[in-house]
């Protein structure tokens, strides 16, 4: 089977890139690969620039496995939430590349990452859950509220605002956003700068400051909020 994820390390960098030809749907294929990544990047004591293919950095979820049901959604949606969680905590810093259109899940890997840079253009940002039928799960809220200012927190909780790229930096979406032709180098520029903090202290800190995210992380999924609504949102994903 071809890779999904491919791993480059440069001098104290290294790129992780999500590439399944398509969407770059976070199925339990990509997440076990992403995780394997993650293990490299912590061995080799690299920053990470976590990027996606030209034009989108995921949709989400693997709508086809949501729409079977059963324990593979289970293990794919916590399996998902647990990479968050791996991100928000990362010893290392972590710079996201947001090449083009984020949603869902792949909004909240993106503001698990410590710093967000955003290519311009005609790309959809957007956690769109209840447009589709599904209530946020607790642990992307707190991923959500820790990282959105409060007025654009409730717009894209409640009500599935898309966010184009420049109008994702205002609400905190992203924090920079550059020409597409400049962002790898810009990310990699840019997590170069970070390699230079005191790693330890950054570690620490980041924990100090997520912690309240983290505790909902930790404390987990519940079954109502796995399974709430997902058989009709996919209906209407798909249709």
């Amino acid at each position: 089977m071809e890779s999904l994820v491919r791993y480059e390390l440069a001098g104290p960098v290294a790129t992780i890139t999500m590439d399944d030809g398509k969407v770059n749907a976070l199925s339990p294929a990509m997440l076990t690969e992403l995780g394997g990544a993650l293990d490299r990047a912590e061995a080799d004591r690299a920053v990470v620039v976590l990027t996606g293919r030209d034009g989108v950095f995921s949709a989400g979820f693997d709508l086809t496995v949501l729409a079977a049901g059963g324990a593979a959604v289970e293990a794919m949606v916590r399996g998902g939430f647990d990479l968050a969680a791996r991100l928000l905590a990362f010893p290392l810093p972590v710079v996201a590349a947001c090449g083009g259109h984020a949603v869902a899940m792949g909004v909240f890997l993106l503001l698990s990452a410590d710093y967000r840079i955003g290519a311009d253009g005609p790309y959809r940002i957007t956690t769109n859950e209840v447009a589709i039928g599904l209530a946020l799960p607790r642990v992307a809220v707190e991923i959500m509220r820790q990282r959105l200012t409060p007025a654009h927190f409730n717009r894209a909780a409640l009500l599935a605002e898309v966010y184009p790229p420049a109008d994702a930096v205002t609400a905190g979406f992203l924090d920079r956003v550059v020409p597409p032709a400049d962002l790898a180098g810009i990310a990699h520029d840019t997590a170069a700068a970070l390699a230079r903090l005191n790693l330890a202290a950054h570690a620490a800190t980041k924990l100090r400051v997520r912690e309240p995210a983290l505790a909902v992380l930790r404390a987990g999924l519940t079954a109502e909020e796995l399974t709430l609504g997902t058989r009709d949102a996919v209906a209407d994903a798909t249709a």
